[in-house]
């Protein structure tokens, strides 16, 4: 076991929030990596952004974005940090983050807790640069217009982020999964749309409780306000049969091994709704390179994950990205873009 894996480990003795606060704390006195050192076969293009590998981050680890150059030296091609959201809050009370070990799993119910835009963006003033940021933006638990939050936030970060993901399917947030439904989405994407300024593509995140009709409802209306890509997906609230865990019962969002099937069902709704026209980003469930060669071929350009490296330590990254381009290679293929939906 390398000393990264050991810490790994050793955290997961802590308790959950714990671990993670150390964690976050320990990656924030890590340099950013000198230059990437990817294979470039790796190499790949979402949506405008140059990605040196397609092994990306999930929001919901670097919550204010603290640690961008340390997690960006594990060798995640991009880093999404956040949930933000414009006002500082504490979240749900605690505990709210459970680790389900048996299953390979983790509840959480944080409830975007963080310390606010004015905090985030100082901290992408002082971002490292050559490490591709994405900005998760949220809304804060007590605002009657959600959508007006949003706003804010992609107003505020325009310029500090590479890209930005609107992020509407975060269950521990009372009634934010409303805004997945067609006329408020059409209203958030629509304010969205006029407040975006620069370069910068604007991604949606969406839950995989969601039926084939209604991710399909989506792609239209993601494709309708110019949205640049697809994140599927978020936590889910099923409870499949098969869990061990005595924490299964926990409320929150689910995520982890249990989530793969319910995240690639959705992903494949989405694509076959998208039919090339929207780049889609899949998560939930990945923890190897199979699990990342199955996501490309049924249709995503980009991968992302987060609660895999609790149970696989953090060099997990690395392996994703070694068996990915062998397998790549094994297939026929020069570049990853060209097997995106290759098994569909």
């Amino acid at each position: 076991m390398n000393p990264a894996d050991l810490g790994a480990w050793a955290m997961r003795r802590l308790p959950p929030e714990t671990a993670h606060r150390l964690t976050v704390r320990a990656l924030s006195l890590l340099p950013a990596p000198v230059a990437p050192a990817d294979d470039p076969i790796l190499h790949t293009r979402l949506a405008g952004l140059n990605l040196p590998n397609p092994v990306g981050l999930a929001a919901g680890l670097d919550k204010d974005g603290e640690a961008l150059g340390g997690l960006a030296r594990l060798g995640f091609g991009f880093v999404e940090c956040g949930s933000v959201t414009p006002l500082p809050q504490a979240g749900n009370p605690k505990p709210r983050l459970f680790r389900l070990s048996p299953d390979r799993a983790v509840i959480n119910r944080m409830g975007f807790n963080n310390a606010g835009l004015e905090a985030f963006a100082a901290r992408l003033d002082r971002r490292p640069a050559r490490v591709i940021v994405g900005a998760n933006l949220g809304a804060n638990k007590d605002q009657d217009d959600r959508a007006a939050d949003y706003v804010t936030g992609l107003t505020r970060l325009a310029g500090r982020a590479d890209y930005f993901t609107i992020n509407i399917s975060s269950p521990n947030t009372p009634g934010l999964r409303a805004l997945q439904g067609r006329a408020a989405l059409d209203d958030l994407l629509g304010r969205v749309r006029q407040a975006r300024s620069g370069p910068a593509p604007v991604f949606l995140k969406i839950a995989p409780d969601l039926d084939g009709a209604e991710i399909g409802m989506i792609v239209e209306a993601a494709l309708a306000h110019g949205i640049d890509a697809l994140i599927v997906s978020n936590t889910t609230l099923d409870r499949p049969a098969t869990l061990k865990s005595g924490w299964r019962g926990e409320a929150g969002g689910l995520s982890g091994a249990p989530l793969k099937d319910r995240a690639e069902a959705a992903l494949i709704a989405a694509a076959e709704a998208a039919g090339g026209r929207l780049p889609l980003i899949g998560v939930g469930g990945i923890a190897s390179g199979e699990d990342a060669w199955r996501r490309i071929g049924l249709g995503a350009s980009a991968i992302q994950l987060y609660s895999a490296l609790i149970y696989e330590g953090p060099g997990l990254v690395g392996r994703i990205k070694r068996d990915l381009a062998r397998r790549l290679r094994a297939e026929g293929f020069s570049s990853l873009s060209d097997a995106v939906g290759a098994l569909r």
